[in-house]
């Protein structure tokens, strides 16, 4: 292996831990978001279930018991809705994040194996020229295939998200 092989695979292997380091960054940040909103979720909870428990011990008349308990289902679906949005907002965040560095190593594996190829190529013995052909047929078929298995599942997640969780967040919150 010639030196300039040597330093190009140094390069790309560098490159791939620092992607794969920005991933686990991004996953964790995302993790820590979710944790900071259940604990506020949490601690909101709590203030509010005592200061229902409160009002509810502090009823005489068992009318008012019932009209605190039906005035309670209106805002339990009201911050179950915000809660669900937050937390899609959050998950979406990642999933795109996620998306574009995958992205971006799919590119630069692409290019490096293409500069791979156009070296071998330069440097194979006589006769070979089937064998490369070969490699390089089924690294353009696999790119092909990733590539649009990519853009399926991207189309996927687009037409689900638009239909399915867009109109369940945004769904009327009137409890009856």
């Amino acid at each position: 292996m010639s030196t300039p092989d040597l330093k190009q695979s140094i390069a790309a292997q560098k490159a791939s831990l620092e992607a794969m380091f920005d991933v686990l960054n991004k996953a964790f940040a995302s993790i820590e978001k979710l944790a900071s909103l259940n604990l506020q979720v949490f601690k909101s909870t709590i203030v509010r279930s005592q200061e229902i428990a409160d009002r509810t011990l502090s009823t005489k008349d068992p009318r008012e018991l019932f009209e605190l308990q039906a005035g309670q289902a209106q805002p339990a679906v009201e911050k179950a809705q915000s809660y669900l949005r937050d937390v899609y907002e959050i998950e979406s965040g990642a999933l795109a994040d996620l998306t574009e560095t995958l992205d971006e190593q799919f590119k630069r594996y692409q290019h490096d194996w293409q500069a791979f190829l156009e070296n071998l190529a330069k440097n194979a013995p006589a006769g070979s020229e089937a064998a490369l052909s070969a490699w390089k047929s089924a690294i353009e078929t696999a790119s092909a295939t990733f590539e649009t298995a990519r853009k399926a599942t991207k189309q996927a997640a687009q037409i689900a998200e638009g239909s399915n969780v867009t109109a369940a967040l945004e769904a009327p919150t009137e409890v009856r």
